[in-house]
C-alpha cells in the first residue's frame, strides 16, 4: 500500500485539495481588495455566486478525503481506478465552480463601483491545477500494478 507510487500521487492531491480549500482563488481591487475564497460568499454577488461558492467549499474536501480514501483501495485496482475516475470529475466541477463564483463576483464589482477592478488568480486556483496530472498519474501506477497481477496470475 505505501510502497506504490500512486500512493504518493493521491496524497500529494489530497494535500493539494485541501489546501485549496484555505488558499484565496481569486483577488479583485476596487478600490478595496476582495479575496474570493471558499466559504466566505458575498451575498451581494447573487445567488449564483453563493452557490457556487458553496459547491466549491464542499467539493474539494471531498476530493482530499475520497484521495485518502483510494490510497486504502489497493486490493481492489477496478474500484480504485473508478474513484480515480469520479476525482477527475469531481475536481472538473471544483475548478468550474470557482470560476462561477470568480466571474459573478467580477460581474457584481463592474456593475457596483466606479473604480476599474482590476482581478487576479490566487493561490487556490495555482493549488488546484496539478491535480488532474498526479491523478493520470496515480492511474497508470494502478494501471501498471493490473499488468503485474496478471502476469503473476498467468505463472
Amino acid at each position: 500500500m505505501l510502497a506504490r507510487i500512486q500512493t504518493l500521487y493521491l496524497v500529494i492531491a489530497a494535500l493539494l485539495a485541501c489546501s485549496s480549500s484555505f488558499l484565496p482563488f481569486w483577488h479583485f481591487t476596487a478600490g478595496q481588495t476582495i479575496v474570493l475564497s471558499d466559504f466566505a460568499p458575498f451575498h451581494e454577488a447573487g445567488i449564483i455566486h453563493i452557490v457556487s461558492l458553496y459547491l466549491s467549499s464542499v467539493i474539494s474536501p471531498l476530493t482530499a478525503v475520497l484521495s485518502i480514501a483510494a490510497v486504502f483501495l489497493y486490493a481492489n485496482r477496478r474500484l480504485q481506478s473508478t474513484l480515480i475516475l469520479t476525482l477527475i470529475v469531481l475536481f472538473l466541477v471544483d475548478l468550474l465552480s470557482g470560476l462561477a463564483a470568480a466571474h459573478f463576483t467580477n460581474e457584481w464589482l463592474q456593475s457596483a463601483s466606479l473604480p476599474p477592478v482590476d482581478h487576479a488568480p490566487g493561490a487556490g486556483l495555482f493549488v488546484l491545477i496539478p491535480e488532474p496530472l498526479l491523478f493520470w498519474l496515480a492511474m497508470k501506477g494502478i494501471q501498471n500494478d493490473e499488468k503485474i497481477a496478471t502476469a503473476y496470475k498467468r505463472l
